[in-house]
Formats: C-alpha cells, sequence, structure tokens
C-alpha cells in the first residue's frame, strides 16, 4: 500500500472483534513509534503494552469513548479492543515539550497498525490517576495517551464535510467521518496574490 492510501484508509476504530494481537506486532509498533522525530534527540518516550485480560477489562473502564455517538458507539463487551498501547513520557529525560513527538510517535503507530489491518483509537479522555494505579506506572513517567488496539469489527467511510464534523454510524453500522475540504484548509495571505 502507498503512503498516500494509508494515511487515508488510517480511521479511528472503536469497535473490533475478538482475534488477538499478537505479543511481537506490538512490539514491532513501539519499534515504529521509536523511530519518529524527537527534539534534541531526546527520545523520552516509553510505553506499556497492555493484553492481560483482567488489567484490558479494568482500564476499559477508566476510558471514554466517542462522544459523538453517546452510548451506540462505546464498545460492548464483545467488542473491546484486544490490546492497548499506554504512550508514556520520562520525566527523567524529558519535563515539558515532549508533546510533538508523542504526536509523531502515535502517528507512527496507527500508521504501522492500518498496514497490518490493525485499527486503532488514540485516546486521550482517559483516568490518568486510576491507570497510573492499575499498571503501577512510576510518578517520573507522566501518562500522555493510551492507543486502543484490535481488529476492526465494522467499515469506515471518509466523505466531504457538509455542515457538520460530526462522525456517525449509519443503519448498517459503517462509520462515517466528514473531514473538510481541502481548499477550506489552506490559509492565503498577501504573500499569494
Amino acid at each position: 500500500m502507498d503512503f498516500k492510501s494509508l494515511v487515508y484508509k488510517r480511521r479511528t476504530i472503536r469497535k473490533f472483534n475478538n482475534k488477538r494481537i499478537e505479543n511481537q506486532t506490538l512490539i514491532e509498533l513501539i519499534d515504529l513509534a521509536r523511530m519518529a522525530p524527537s527534539g534534541s534527540n531526546m527520545q523520552p518516550l516509553k510505553y506499556v503494552i497492555v493484553n492481560e485480560e483482567e488489567s484490558k477489562n479494568q482500564l476499559f473502564d477508566y476510558i471514554k469513548w466517542a462522544g459523538y455517538l453517546k452510548g451506540e458507539g462505546n464498545p460492548n463487551k464483545s467488542e473491546r479492543p484486544t490490546a492497548y498501547i499506554v504512550v508514556l513520557n520520562d520525566n527523567h529525560i524529558r519535563k515539558k515539550g515532549y508533546e510533538l513527538e508523542a504526536g509523531a510517535a502515535i502517528q507512527n503507530i496507527l500508521l504501522g497498525a492500518v498496514e497490518k489491518n490493525i485499527g486503532c483509537a488514540w485516546l486521550g479522555a482517559i483516568n490518568k490517576n486510576k491507570i497510573r494505579t492499575l499498571l503501577d506506572i512510576p510518578k517520573h513517567l507522566i501518562i500522555v495517551s493510551v492507543i486502543a488496539i484490535g481488529y476492526s469489527a465494522y467499515d469506515t467511510k471518509t466523505e466531504f464535510e457538509n455542515g457538520s464534523i460530526r462522525y456517525y454510524l449509519d443503519k448498517k453500522g459503517t462509520l462515517h467521518v466528514p473531514k473538510r475540504k481541502l481548499n477550506d484548509l489552506i490559509v492565503l495571505t498577501k504573500q499569494h496574490f
């Protein structure tokens, strides 16, 4: 798959089938994250793989899912992720300014997952205190985000935004994701005239 196709195919997946993701695959995704740009090449990001059943079930309760979809966007018990990657910043290496490199690393994970036909949800609405306790994460490691991972249980369709950016599920269960038009995003300044 070429790079443009990979980017266009990537969507946030919130419902998964129960096919297990192998540990080696999760490690390969973290290896892709490791290759992302890092300011001054400090590489402060660390990762926790969560794929043990009890921890996955508890972690699920500390995440808020699809705000626009309300209850229908939340995975039921049989549609939950089969693994998670928790993204951390090591405060001993970098205390601030790690957010951009975290975004780059996470995008590498997301695109690597798409290449493997794996779905992901990059989650920021999480209860960091409860996650820290659950996973026994030391205080010097700052929880940045959680990535839910699994094989998608539904199809997605990208379409042009037409008055609303709210994503929605249709009657067939396809997730529709409106994207703004390219011309609406490019700002022309005086230098362009």
